[in-house]
């Protein structure tokens, strides 16, 4: 057995509350009046010292406040639900559960009643804390578990802080509200064992079935924030950094790489509700953003979009990419139009998953051009084995299922042995599902999902590799790639979905197919050929998180036809 190991030293970490260790080890690294998250829009701001306060009042809500009012009150081991866009209420009700000893899952701000009746169900929560223009939502799952109005008012907190009453919220109880009742004299303590009691309840999409909870612990995430340590670009002696807050909060990455990474650093989050082009650009110029956590439609719109150069990103310094590969020329593209405007950029990307509480993976910002493409090394305290489908492991620059295992690692999914069962090894490794490879130096690269993956005849096709590859066509603005049955060669086929830069009612999209099939030959190996054709639509479409959704593809497949003229023969 090949166990491969990180060149990062071990670091030690401390068996505590999350909520500790930001609020009493961390707490010094920036003044108690400095702003740890800003709201974008309005410039209102919530400094160190208000964040630990107002966490503290809220935790004494969930434990006693609320009940004063009406509502139920939580226990020590009891489940939350946050249903939020990104908003500085966050970190009052997140850290507050926290204190409270509460474990907070985090739903999708574009869930569904039903969709978020099912994590509300599974997660075991008891209450939700809710933004106001989702009110409605929760009022339709309720309803559709037939919970009468007065016991919902009992579960529901709005959570609306900086801003005015919205209509329809009145009758509940807001987040104002509960921070005048009282204060928790000091946070549930999570010492030695306790640590490893569950903090976050995630859900992870996953390829098949429903979604899957995964149990992050505290010790969890307070790994993840000094594994991050050693791979990003803290500026310490100007302390002039500030992280642009747009990554969903609900999703690890956001949850953690801007929740708890920044505060435990010292720096500010400007809190931004979702991305839009022109407002990311506005906000690095307004609040002097040094740093921004992306994904890599991000990337692709930075780089792409006209109005980029109107605006000054001159203090731009780090950018990092997670939750999907980001292609060496997108990132090369990008890093070279920055320095245009006067940015010397860092573009790195990480890799990661919600079972390993974001991050494993992290180009070091100083290999940001030498290795660009990879997603670095192994983290610090970590492990990972690349295994062949017989089992054995794969030599360097062999693809590999990745395996891993550390302390950043989940403690397993929430109710649901089956899954835990599949996805642990007998020696305690997680096994991802995702294909990479590893070089001489010890950098890792992702090749795709196992389940995405194209099998050609036997060969293997990485819709990753030819994704990155078509945005480098001058006439395409984004492209997904999946595998199609062929079933008279009774094999899988490569099958190009792809945005035209002016748009597909400005062109012939037929002749545009042939003519992408045709650019693409002779950069490619012959079995990585589009032989399933080119499609042209007006948008790929993807998770909130960057993940292209291949399943809406696959089944959009099933019911279209492409002329056979833009179809190639599959032969080698």
């Amino acid at each position: 057995m090949r166990i491969i190991k990180s060149p990062y030293p071990d670091v030690s970490i401390p068996d505590e509350s999350l909520f500790t260790y930001l609020f009493r080890t961390c707490y010094n690294e920036g003044k108690p009046t400095d702003p740890a998250f800003i709201d974008a829009a309005t410039g209102k701001a919530i400094s160190r010292e208000q964040t630990r306060d107002f966490a503290l009042r809220f935790a004494y809500a969930l434990r006693e406040g609320f009940a004063q009012q009406g509502g139920i009150s939580l226990k020590r081991g009891d489940t939350i639900m946050c249903f939020s866009v990104n908003s500085i209420s966050w970190p009052i009700f997140m850290y507050g559960a926290f204190a409270a000893g509460v474990k907070a899952t985090l739903a999708n701000s574009g869930y569904t009643a039903r969709e978020l009746e099912y994590q509300y169900k599974d997660s075991g929560s008891k209450m939700v804390v809710v933004h106001p223009m989702m009110l409605p939502v929760v009022l339709e799952m309720f309803q559709n578990m037939n919970i009468p109005g007065r016991e919902v008012k009992q579960r529901v907190i709005i959570a609306d802080y900086g801003m005015k009453r919205a209509p329809g919220t009145e009758n509940f109880v807001n987040i104002d509200d509960l921070l005048r009742k009282g204060s928790l004299g000091v946070e549930e303590q999570f010492a030695g064992e306790l640590a490893h009691e569950v903090a976050f309840i995630c859900y992870s999409s996953g390829t098949t079935g429903n979604p899957k909870g995964v149990m992050t612990t505290h010790r969890n995430v307070i790994a993840e924030t000094l594994l991050a340590r050693k791979v990003i670009p803290v500026d310490k002696k100007k302390r002039d950094d500030v992280m642009l807050g747009v990554l969903p909060f609900y999703h690890i990455y956001g949850a953690c790489n801007l929740m708890a990474i920044p505060f435990s650093n010292g720096f500010p989050v400007v809190v931004v509700p979702k991305f839009d082009i022109i407002a990311t650009f506005q906000c690095i110029e307004k609040y002097r953003i040094t740093m921004m956590l992306a994904v890599p439609p991000m990337f692709l719109a930075m780089a792409r979009h006209p109005a980029r150069t109107k605006h000054n990103l001159s203090t731009l310094r780090y950018m990092n990419s997670g939750a999907a590969p980001l292609g060496a020329p997108l990132a090369t593209e990008l890093r070279t139009k920055l320095q245009a405007q006067g940015s010397n950029c860092w573009i790195t990307q990480g890799y990661g998953l919600t079972e390993s509480t974001s991050g494993s993976h992290c180009l070091h910002f100083e290999d940001h051009e030498r290795k660009v493409g990879t997603v670095g090394h192994l983290m610090s305290n970590m492990e990972a084995r690349l295994v062949r489908e017989d089992g054995t492991d794969a030599e360097v620059g062999e693809p590999g299922e990745l395996w891993m295992r550390g302390p950043i690692i989940m403690k397993g999914y929430h109710n649901n042995p089956e899954a835990n069962a599949k996805s642990f090894s007998k020696d305690g490794f997680f096994i991802t599902g995702d294909v990479a490879t590893i070089d001489e130096e010890g950098y890792f690269r992702i090749v795709d999902r196992v389940k995405e993956l194209i099998k050609y005849k036997g060969f293997q096709v990485a819709p990753a590799e030819l994704e990155s590859l078509l945005l480098q066509h001058p006439d395409i603005n984004d492209a997904a790639v999946i595998g199609i049955e062929d079933e008279e060669e009774a094999t899988e086929i490569p099958r190009a979905y792809v945005v035209h830069k002016d748009g597909r009612q400005n062109i012939d999209t037929e002749a545009f197919a042939r003519a992408v099939q045709k650019w693409i030959e002779p950069r490619v190996a012959k079995h990585k050929l589009l032989r399933g054709g080119v499609v042209v639509i007006d948008i790929i479409p993807k998770s909130l998180s960057g993940k292209i959704l291949r399943r809406e593809l696959k089944e959009r497949a099933k019911t279209e036809t492409v002329s056979t003229d833009i179809r190639m023969k599959a032969k080698l």
